[in-house]
């Protein structure tokens, strides 16, 4: 899972960084609310945890321009400012969540979790299901059948990306960054190296391959 966040104090950047790299999420981080809009408006992202005040653009601004561009990723608000009326005025801009801060770690992990399941109808508690696959995205790993396998982080966000959208086709530019993130440089050959490793690691034929586009996951039974 990729998330957002966007917060210009660096020793909060900092320490949910680490947070939440350690519990298996891959993040970019914006220090202002103009960057992260343009880096939200790329579509890329599972969540984006938002400051309020933020220079350049606030966070109140920031979740209209976002809603009304017509980009559905869930927000949450992470912030100072407790008073109701300003969990109102976040809520009525669009955020899904707010959070004040101080806050504990596992509630703010909970929320985020809660969140990205609530986006995708292929959640069940923490793990996703598609094409005859359950994935723990947080862990990598993947149950086939009664076999368990362990996914690299890559290939886990990449199994992720496909079971999150399965049977929509997914572009290579579009894998490109939900998997490597937002202006990667890695050439995007990888990609399709990273569909070879899981096909052989997985032992599976429906991740399906549209020629000069992407690919997509199907059903275990499904014929083309």
């Amino acid at each position: 899972m990729r998330l957002l966040v966007v917060e210009d104090e660096q020793k909060i950047v900092d320490a949910l960084s680490y947070l939440l790299k350690k519990n298996g999420y891959v993040v970019d981080i914006a220090l202002d609310g103009e960057t992260g809009l343009e880096m939200a408006s790329t579509g890329v992202y599972d969540t984006i945890v938002l400051d309020r005040m933020l220079p350049r653009r606030d966070g109140i601004s920031f979740v209209k321009e976002l809603r009304s561009a017509g980009f559905d990723v869930p927000v949450l608000f992470l912030t100072a400012k407790d008073a109701p009326k300003d969990r109102v005025a976040g809520l009525d801009a669009g955020a899904d969540d707010y959070l004040v801060k101080p806050f504990y770690t596992e509630e703010l992990l909970a929320r985020i979790r809660s969140l990205t399941r609530r986006k995708s109808k292929n959640y069940v508690g923490d793990t996703i299901s598609a094409g005859g696959l359950t994935l723990n995205p947080l862990g990598g790993q993947v149950t086939k059948g009664s076999e368990n396998i362990q996914l690299t982080v890559k290939e886990s966000l990449l199994l992720e990306v496909l079971m999150h959208n399965f049977g929509q086709v997914m572009t290579k530019e579009r894998i490109m960054e939900k998997v490597w993130g937002y202006n990667s440089e890695t050439d995007i050959a990888n990609v399709d190296l990273y569909i070879y490793y899981l096909r052989r690691k997985l032992n599976i034929s429906n991740i399906k391959t549209v020629r000069g586009v992407g690919y997509f996951l199907q059903g275990e039974h499904d014929v083309l």
